[in-house]
């Protein structure tokens, strides 16, 4: 077996580079054509987020060439035209296990810049299903991108590391609204400004339930597309008061230099309100409501600070989880790589027995036929044959035993040959 990857990350690559060696699908399945047609019989997958670059070649097959790390460079610094040797300082290179881990770690979020984060393992998937539908997988990378959607479940399962929120946002929806209401199919939802916090905050409101949103903007026309990409009424900015009067949850996100609601205009709000709690959360820098809003009775009003307490906190407890992620990884990629390595023997080991086989059933064949004439009975013959297959078992045990027990890769690949050249099996 034979598995390279070359790629970049945010780690290491500045945004300008990773810009520039960025693929859409179309050139994705195009850059696997073209690898293709340099090195017939690889196996190649491409993966292409907005956070990294990375290319998989390899092969189950001895007789097929794989590309090398300096042939992956010079491949991408080609297709997007780059200068490969801006390229050298900047991509990381790993080869066979190293890969495998690789692929593990980057599946189950532990190499992207949120940890945890559960969007890379669909991004994985999507490289693998684009490069596998359009016949540029086999044996390897099916086995290796297979695997790792299994290892990425196991982390995301046995450990915490995607149950804590750390962005803004889905805090304030799922470890602060949750906290305030059961339910939110029922409960009247203001959401002020319509930008992308707005938004990400919206997304995550309609997942836990919500129904009732009412959306108000400076612009109209963004709150309008807003609520058509995903749902919501869309009312002036002049009715502003109107809907914190009626609101049972206010998430505000304006842009806006100075409060959108201060403390006299609020007290007008909350005295023409029905007693009831009333959920602010102010995720705006600059503030959009004042701060002394939250000192009133039944008023609960939290801040970007606040939250972002909570996600320091969270971002803190994931990362106490990475060395039990990390154990599964490794764990898993033991796993694999001795499944690989008894895989690859396969072929051998059968060649080996077939012989023996071969061997044993001619030498049979001869020595029953001299006994042909001789007084010796069935029985005997029989006791003949069962000796003859131990003999020929225990000679092949040892040989076959080292192959399955050793797990160290370039010792493995040097009893496979041995083997090959002391029986002669590639003849």
């Amino acid at each position: 077996m034979k598995l390279v990857m070359v790629g970049c990350s945010h780690h290491r690559t500045p945004v300008e580079l990773r810009e520039k060696l960025a693929f859409t699908n179309e050139q994705a399945v195009r850059a696997l054509s073209e690898l293709t047609k340099l090195f017939p019989g690889t196996e190649s997958v491409l993966l292409s987020t907005c956070n990294r670059v990375e290319l998989y070649a390899a092969s189950a097959e001895e007789d097929v060439k794989v590309p090398e790390t300096k042939d992956l460079i010079g491949f991408l610094a080609d297709f997007h035209k780059v200068n490969p040797d801006l390229l050298q300082s900047h991509l990381v290179h790993c080869d066979d296990r190293e890969a495998v881990r690789h692929l593990f770690t980057v599946a189950s979020s532990l190499d992207s810049m949120i940890v945890g984060e559960a969007q890379i393992i669909a991004q994985v998937k999507q490289a693998y299903e684009l490069a596998r539908t359009s016949d540029y997988t086999g044996p390897i990378t099916h086995a290796v991108f297979q695997h790792a959607s299994y290892v990425a479940k196991r982390v995301a399962s046995e450990t915490a590391i995607q149950r804590r929120r750390i962005s803004v946002p889905s805090v304030a929806v799922s470890e602060v609204a949750a906290e305030f209401y059961e339910r939110f199919d029922d409960k009247q939802i203001t959401l002020i400004g319509a930008g992308e916090m707005g938004e990400e905050t919206l997304r995550y409101l309609l997942d836990a339930g919500a129904k009732k949103v009412t959306i108000i903007n400076r612009s109209t026309q963004r709150a309008t597309e807003l609520a058509q990409k995903l749902t919501g009424k869309v009312v002036p900015w002049d009715s502003l008061a109107e809907q914190l009067q009626e609101a049972d949850l206010v998430v505000s996100t304006t842009g806006a230099t100075e409060p959108v609601v201060d403390m006299e205009m609020f007290q007008t709000i909350w005295k023409r309100r029905r007693q009831r709690t009333m959920l602010i959360l102010d995720l705006a820098v600059p503030r959009d409501f004042a701060s002394e809003i939250g000192d009133i009775d039944d008023v609960y009003l939290y801040t970007v600070d606040d939250l972002q307490k909570v996600c320091d906190r969270n971002r803190s407890l994931r990362e106490q989880e990475w060395p039990k992620a990390k154990k599964i990884i490794e764990e898993e990629t033991d796993k694999f790589m001795n499944d690989l390595r008894y895989r690859s023997t396969g072929p051998v080991i059968q060649r080996l027995r077939e012989q023996a086989e071969s061997i044993k059933q001619a030498e049979l064949s001869r020595l029953m036929g001299r006994l042909q004439n001789k007084a010796i009975d069935d029985a005997a013959k029989e006791e003949i044959k069962i000796t003859i297959d131990r003999v020929v078992n225990k000679l092949l045990h040892p040989p076959l035993q080292s192959l399955r027990e050793n797990e160290h890769p370039e010792q493995h690949a040097t009893l496979i040959d041995a083997l090959k050249r002391l029986f002669h099996l590639n003849e």
